[in-house]
């Protein structure tokens, strides 16, 4: 069986944790992945946290344990990180960053969404911030290297 090519690895993950995994064929990892992801979603309550937020009801985020949530975001990238990362060849230096700035912005996000947005909205955001400054970073650092 060949490897997934890294979109589709990643592409898989951003469905769902533990997919792009399971493409590589690495099972274990992935069925971990895939429990951890609805064992969260189960104890912090996220789909109800998803179904409020987008119907615009986020003072009943308190509802949500948030000691589970925000779990999700660092577990949701990593799962995507993985995924990329075992499917192609050698990686750029720093290829981690966005993936891990996304998870600690993600994070972020989640902690701050009771007072703005809601933990979905602000979540996403914060993991899109993170992936953009993490590309940035990397991007810098990439000059660097060949600068030298």
């Amino acid at each position: 069986m060949a490897k997934a090519s890294r979109t589709e690895a990643l592409l898989w993950s951003v469905a769902l944790p533990g997919f792009g995994q399971l493409l590589n064929g690495k099972y274990i990892k992935g069925i971990l992945l895939i429990t951890l992801e609805f064992l969260i979603n189960l104890k912090s309550h996220l789909n109800w946290v998803i179904i409020t937020s987008f119907h615009g009801n986020l003072p009943l985020i308190e509802q949500a344990d948030m000691e589970w949530l925000m779990f999700y975001p660092c577990v949701y990238m990593f799962g995507i990180w993985d995924a990329y990362k075992d499917a192609g060849e050698e990686l750029k230096v720093n290829a981690s960053l966005p993936f891990a700035f996304g998870a600690f912005f993600g994070t972020i996000g989640v902690v701050y969404s009771k007072y703005f947005l809601g933990a979905v909205w602000l979540g996403l955001l914060g993991i899109g911030a993170g992936v953009i400054v993490g590309i940035g970073l990397q991007s810098f650092f990439w000059n660097r290297v060949k600068d030298t």
